[in-house]
């Protein structure tokens, strides 16, 4: 019989050399057993010796590294000598922790399973109480109990997680100390060196007692990850009889209290039924005193509009451009970076597509009134750079005056709806392109709608093949424009 001797209970890396010396000499793990810190010799066995270089080297999966670091933290009195054994196996049999059904594999996830358990309830149920220390700062202390040897390997976590406190850990085996630069380990305490209570533990019983929800309280599972072992440690476990017995009264309560909230269905109705109100009465703008007479004194209004949060952050507003008397106003979603900084609609990337569509149609945009539903740019800051973001209902409805004003001004024969947005701002109601698109829509007798998709929509299809057949898609709508409204003809 050999032995060999480890420095502490969990001390993984001195079972470790103590393996490779063993397997070196071809010691079988029934002729192995380990000591921790000489605490006793165990009789007829002879010391091990150090690791022979010219004897057989183990060679073992990184997932057998990781399985006996948990191992060897197990409470079992057999865990050394069981980790060598599965080591020893692994040599003739390689893929033996593949083989779930083996009594010793499964034994040893039973066991790295508690381990785990173990070291996961000391990360949530260590509570610090604050002592004063002898020099007048501040010291944190613990107690905690676990049930396997796991405050080497748990006490990490703490270091990380409170960098900045000086605390200490007490468990009966080990102690773990935290100086807020180095990690030590002394030896361990007993339960009168626990701390007994801080200035804060009223204030946290307070907030735990405001958090408590008894319509979510199911006692048999908060036992069972709150284990009755660990109570006598956790301060607020002195409020949850008394808080699990009234739970069904304070449930009660909170039912009977509830405000009476409309229902989804009730808060659509109402938003849809607000976006299709007439917009156009004879009132001024939110903010404003005097309905504009004519574009140039809406353009002018609309530049100091604040009915919507968008005007802080965007430059400026983009009002709409073109004739006074134009028969077409294309509507588009918003205003983007490039026309956020230009004042005008429809000059970046989008505008390109637009021109170009246009173009191809035979189409005098400056015979057009073009401009947008919204008419501030809506973004998300991104660095150096401002991404789009598309503007919710309230923001339409908020800018749908102003669409409606432009309409009432210019009394265009056609609208064309760049996208669904526009397509909102102008019906008043949330449209589909699939099932709206290319289709002229009566709206009031004298002014038809054409919605289509926006330019923007083209620039960001994945392909060039999408790209190409969306652009001469979007072309095509162009052409019913101009077959709707010829006079928007380009001079021969």
């Amino acid at each position: 019989m050999f032995t060999a001797d480890l420095a502490f209970e969990a001390d993984f890396d001195g079972w470790r050399q103590a393996a490779r010396a063993a397997y070196s000499r071809s010691v079988r793990p029934e002729d192995l057993a380990f000591t921790i810190a000489g605490a006793g010799e165990t009789l007829f066995a002879e010391p091990l010796g150090p690791h022979d270089p010219d004897g057989p080297q183990p060679s073992v999966p990184k997932a057998f590294i990781d399985l006996a670091r948990k191992l060897v933290c197990h409470a079992d009195q057999d865990r050394l000598v069981f980790a060598y054994r599965l080591l020893w196996r692994l040599q003739s049999e390689k893929r033996l922790l593949d083989i779930a059904s083996d009594p010793d594999v499964l034994r040893a996830t039973e066991m790295e399973k508690a381990v785990r358990r173990d070291a996961h309830k000391m990360k949530a149920f260590v509570r610090f109480r604050e002592i004063e220390a002898e020099d007048g700062a501040r010291h944190y202390v613990a107690w905690f109990e676990p049930f396997h040897h796991i405050v080497e390997a748990t006490a990490p976590f703490f270091a990380r997680r409170f960098a900045g406190m000086v605390w200490t850990i007490l468990t009966p085996e080990r102690t773990a100390h935290w100086d807020g630069a180095d990690l030590t380990f002394l030896p361990g305490a007993s339960k009168e060196m626990r701390p007994d209570g801080d200035d804060m533990e009223a204030l946290w019983l307070t907030y735990y007692a405001s958090i408590f929800n008894p319509a979510r309280l199911k006692v048999k599972a908060m036992t069972a990850e709150m284990p009755k072992k660990y109570w006598a440690n956790m301060p607020e476990t002195a409020l949850v009889k008394p808080l699990v017995a009234g739970a069904e009264a304070a449930q009660r309560r909170m039912i009977e209290t509830l405000p009476t909230l409309p229902s989804l269905r009730h808060e659509r109705l109402q938003e849809r039924q607000a976006m299709t109100l007439p917009q156009m009465e004879k009132t001024p703008a939110p903010g404003f005193n005097k309905v504009p007479d004519d574009l140039a004194e809406a353009r002018d209004q609309a530049s100091r509009c604040q009915a919507c949060p968008l005007w802080e952050p965007a430059t400026q507003t983009v009002f709409g451009k073109g004739p006074s008397d134009a028969p077409v106003i294309f509507v588009g979603e918003q205003p983007g970076d490039q026309e956020d900084i230009a004042g005008e609609p429809f000059v970046g990337p989008a505008g390109q597509v637009f021109d170009k569509a246009l173009l191809a149609a035979g189409i005098d945009r400056s015979q057009a009134y073009v401009t947008n539903a919204v008419k501030h740019f809506k973004f998300t800051p991104r660095g150096k750079r401002r991404i789009h973001a598309k503007p919710n209902v309230g923001e339409i409805r908020a800018c749908r005056w102003w669409l409606d004003l432009e309409r009432e001004l210019v009394k265009p024969k056609l609208i064309v709806a760049l996208g669904a947005t526009a397509a909102q701002g102008v019906l008043g109601k949330s449209v589909t392109i699939r099932d709206t698109r290319s289709k002229l829509i009566d709206l009031d007798g004298a002014t038809k709608l054409l919605v289509t998709v926006h330019p923007s929509y083209i620039l960001r299809l994945p392909d060039e093949a999408a790209r190409v057949r969306e652009q001469a898609a979007f072309e095509a709508d162009m052409g019913l424009v101009l077959q709707t409204i010829p006079e928007l003809a380009l001079a021969a």
